[in-house]
Parts: C-alpha cells; sequence; structure tokens
C-alpha cells in the first residue's frame, strides 16, 4: 500500500533522539527551548511555545485569547474535527463557515457574514497546504476587532508575498503528526509576536504554574504557584530532539512534495481528475493533494484494492453526530462544502515517495476514472 502520507526518519534523527535519551533531560529541558527558537526563527517570530499536539495547541491558543463561555469562533466546516473542538474546550461556540469550491479555504466574505456582537475571533485553515488569502481575512478581522488564529497545522513552511506562515496571523498553530511536514511522533506549536499571550500560552501547558521544573532548579528553589487552572500539555525533549533533526531536512522535503504535486498536476491536466486550484504567488506546503472525482466512493473502494491509500479530507465538521446534536448543525448550513465533500479524494502524497510510485498512483487513478 502507497500511504496518502507518511514520516520520513532517517540515521540523524534516530541518533538525535538517541542521544537525547541519554541526557539528562527527557521532558521540560533544553532540547524543548532549542526547537521553540528553531521553529520560531524560520516562521519569522518572537517566540514558539511547543505543546504536546496540534490539538493541545489550539486549545493553549483559545486559552491565551481569553475565549470563554458565551463567545463566538469562526471556523471554516471543511477542516479536522480539532479546529472546532477547541472552541468547545475553552466553553465556546464555533460557528461554521463555508469555503471556497475551487481552494476550499476559509473566504473573507464569509467572515463580514458570520460575524455578530458576541464573535470574538476567527480561525483560518491551511487546507491542504495552502496558505489563506491573510491581507483579506485580516482587514475583515480588524473591522470586527477580531482575534485572527491561523491554524496552519497542514502549512508548515508555506509562505505568501507577506512572509512565512506561522507570522501572519495574532497566532499560528503548527502540527508535528507523523504525516506532517516534520514529525515530533505527536507535537504541536503556537507562534506568536505578542510576549503577553506568550506566558500565557506556557503557564497553560504547565498545569497554570508560573514557573518550569528547570526554572525553579536554576534558581536553587522548589517554590511554585499555581496561578490558574491549566493542562499538561508539556511535549518532551526526546521528542523536540527529533524536530530539531526534522526542522534541517525540512526545505528539501518540501521541495520534494511540491516535485511530485507538479507531476500530478500535469497529469491530471485535461482529464476528469480535478485537482483543487493553486492559488499564484504563494509557496504552497502540500500536506495534502486533494483532487475531485465522480463516483468517489467507488473510486476510493478500487483504488485501495489497488494497493494506493487515498484518503478522504474532510467530512464537514458540522456534520459530525457531536455538533448536531450539541450545536442543532445540519444539511444546508455550509452548501459548497457539503457538495464538494462528496467529491474529493486525497492522494498519496510525502517525500519517501518514489517517482514509480507516483506513476502508480497516477495510472491506476486515470485508469479507474476512465480519463
Amino acid at each position: 500500500m502507497i500511504p496518502y502520507g507518511r514520516q520520513s526518519i532517517d540515521e540523524d534523527d534516530i541518533r538525535a533522539v538517541c542521544e537525547a535519551l541519554r541526557s539528562d533531560w527527557l521532558t521540560t529541558g533544553p532540547r524543548v527551548e532549542q526547537f521553540e527558537r528553531a521553529v520560531a526563527e524560520f516562521c519569522g517570530t518572537a517566540f514558539g511555545v511547543a505543546v504536546a499536539s496540534g490539538t493541545a495547541a489550539l486549545h493553549c491558543a483559545m486559552h491565551a485569547l481569553g475565549i470563554g463561555p458565551g463567545d463566538e469562533v469562526i471556523v471554516p466546516t471543511m477542516t479536522f474535527a480539532a479546529t472546532a473542538n477547541c472552541v468547545r474546550y475553552a466553553g465556546a461556540t464555533p460557528v461554521f463557515a463555508d469555503v471556497d469550491p475551487d481552494t476550499l479555504l476559509l473566504p473573507a466574505a464569509e467572515v463580514g457574514r458570520l460575524a455578530t456582537p458576541r464573535t470574538r475571533a476567527v480561525i483560518a485553515v491551511d487546507y491542504a497546504g495552502q496558505p489563506c488569502d491573510y491581507d483579506s481575512l485580516r482587514k475583515i478581522c480588524a473591522a470586527h476587532n477580531l482575534v485572527l488564529v491561523a491554524d496552519a497545522c497542514h502549512a508548515l513552511g508555506a509562505a505568501t508575498g507577506q512572509g512565512a506562515v506561522g507570522s501572519l496571523a495574532d497566532l499560528t498553530v503548527f502540527s508535528f503528526h507523523p504525516v506532517k511536514h516534520i514529525t515530533t511522533g505527536e507535537g504541536g506549536m503556537v507562534m506568536g509576536h505578542d510576549k503577553a499571550l506568550e506566558a500565557k500560552l506556557r503557564r497553560f501547558r504547565n498545569h497554570g504554574i508560573d514557573t518550569e521544573f528547570r526554572q525553579r532548579q536554576e534558581q536553587g528553589t522548589w517554590r511554585y504557584d499555581m496561578v490558574e487552572l491549566g493542562m499538561n500539555y508539556r511535549i518532551t525533549d526526546i521528542q523536540c530532539a527529533l524536530g530539531i533533526s526534522q526542522l534541517t531536512k525540512l526545505p528539501g522535503f518540501l521541495a520534494r512534495r511540491n516535485e511530485i504535486a507538479a507531476r500530478y498536476d500535469q497529469a491530471f491536466a485535461g482529464t476528469s481528475v480535478r485537482p483543487l486550484v493553486a492559488m499564484p504567488g504563494a509557496l504552497h506546503a502540500y500536506h495534502l493533494y486533494v483532487v475531485r472525482v465522480t463516483r468517489r466512493d467507488a473510486i476510493f473502494t478500487a483504488l485501495r484494492a489497488a494497493g494506493i491509500g487515498v484518503n478522504v479530507h474532510y467530512s464537514p465538521v458540522h456534520l459530525h453526530p457531536y455538533y448536531r446534536q450539541s450545536l442543532g448543525t445540519g444539511p444546508g448550513l455550509c452548501p459548497v462544502a457539503e457538495a464538494t465533500s462528496e467529491t474529493i479524494l486525497s492522494l498519496p502524497l510525502h517525500p519517501g515517495m518514489s517517482d514509480a510510485d507516483v506513476e502508480t498512483v497516477v495510472r491506476e487513478t486515470l485508469r479507474f476514472m476512465g480519463k
């Protein structure tokens, strides 16, 4: 089976993890800070706060922004459930937005349509690795006094003319799950520029405690205060050692992802396989290569039987039973996403794919589609 996504681990990565295992620090140690600095430097941000997962990073962002009961947060429905779930973790209400039919990104016009006096923030999702139109989103958010959060879990390494993803919103969230651009096994990070938000993020990931163990050891004290109710969202030095090593390979990973995407684009041009539109002037990170096809479920089954590990990203979040039952959402709320979700298919795309793998995916996809 050619998987739709997969980690790329080499001997340098394994060596880095082994060195961490032999060190004095397995968690809350120097490699966490080193990884945070490296990602922040890559993105051009003042800080990065590393946590246990991309979902934890989203929750931390909501907490740091003071999102709570009575608040609304606009989220696109074409995303993984965690984008909306983090709003619920904070006690607030996600308001589901429809998406652009060509890119499946959140249009600024949807924010303007859905904003109410209770709206506090917008979470824009860089679907499949393509950056949103942050210039337009920032303008509409400023007009409605909203905070802009980027769910860039698909988009580490992507960029626009305004800068690297990570630096384009008030807060940006990354994921380091194995199918993402770099991996720490599980892990995530929140990027930003506001040092007051950074302090809130660091407290919340560590039970709401005002200092971390290494700080207290360096100060020669055992005393600490829990100043708010937080979570244990810490990430380990073992994971961050892997992340540091992986980050050095990111430019090569991105280049290979774009090369595979270009091969797909060329192969499917003029056929019944319709890729999503890539906007000019932006560097696409290509976490996913999503196409629209007819008879999607039949094509999915046939390709899986042929050893092609296609997947579907995603069913609209507002159609999941939890949100239907808790918020009363249902069909008709986001018609573009609902219609498109019945046609989309994610083809395999990851740096470990060989040219022969790519040719196999193309050949089998076109064969079952009848070109």
